[in-house]
């Protein structure tokens, strides 16, 4: 069988003296490991377009669930990433998340769409790295099964107060009046509140129109790796080298 689609290089390994094995965050079917043939050979017509971190649109071939690349064209190689470490760090790590919680044959469009954005938003500093680290988190783990309740106070329903608490195994907020007995949870301001709502509610197209100022921008940082940590239960290295450069 063979088909044409847009994907992601999401990690590579390399194999004889020019071949490369490569996983690609596909637009339509999920998460694919193939087989590129001599995509390392500088005259390749491969040689860019199946890198790590390029978004390309590759012809597969498969037969008994092995797929081999026949071509592959580049949209994007993301080539401004390359430059600063601590941007091409932050792009593996979101390469990384796209392996751990993507599958073959998943529904995968979306979030394909969310890491392009972050990537592009990073290359060219439009956006600040923290807040695109926390979408990409945050949006990635809702879209995964793992959507935290936002809505109000687990308890009481309240809406509006100037602090939450929210407690990352339970994926819920509690306002201050409702802690009693209960576990404090990470507190966040009104604003992280929002902005966390904000991440998992909107509509995609509005999913990067919001700011916070760099205190809040930290508290929202950390509680959305926690809770993303909590739910994924596994170490991410690249997160762990990412957090030694900043």
């Amino acid at each position: 069988m063979k088909f044409t689609t847009d994907g992601l290089i999401v990690k590579e390994s390399f194999t004889g003296e020019s071949d490369r094995i490569i996983t690609v965050l596909t637009r339509d079917r999920g998460l694919l490991r193939s087989f590129a043939p001599g995509a390392r050979r500088i005259k390749s017509r491969n040689v860019s377009s199946t890198q790590l971190l390029a978004y390309s649109r590759l012809s597969f071939a498969e037969s008994k669930g092995i797929y081999r690349v026949e071509s592959a064209a580049a949209h994007d190689v993301f080539f401004g990433l390359r430059s600063d470490i601590e941007k091409l760090a932050l792009a593996q790590y979101f390469c990384e998340l796209s392996s751990a919680f993507v599958q073959e044959g998943d529904s995968s469009e979306e979030i394909l769409r969310l890491m392009l954005n972050c990537l592009k938003f990073l290359e060219t500093g439009a956006k600040p790295a923290k807040m695109l680290k926390a979408i990409a988190e945050l949006r990635l783990i809702s879209l995964s099964g793992y959507m935290p309740d936002l809505v109000a106070c687990s308890v009481c329903g309240c809406f509006g107060e100037s602090v939450y608490h929210f407690d990352i195994s339970e994926g819920s907020v509690t306002c201050a009046e409702c802690l009693d007995g209960l576990s404090t949870g990470i507190p966040i301001p009104y604003s992280v509140f929002c902005a966390m709502r904000h991440v998992i509610y909107s509509d995609f197209n509005k999913l990067f129109s919001f700011s916070l100022d760099d205190e809040s921008l930290s508290v929202l940082t950390d509680v959305c790796e926690r809770y993303l940590l909590e739910r994924a239960d596994k170490r991410f290295a690249s997160l762990e080298f990412y957090n030694s450069l900043t």
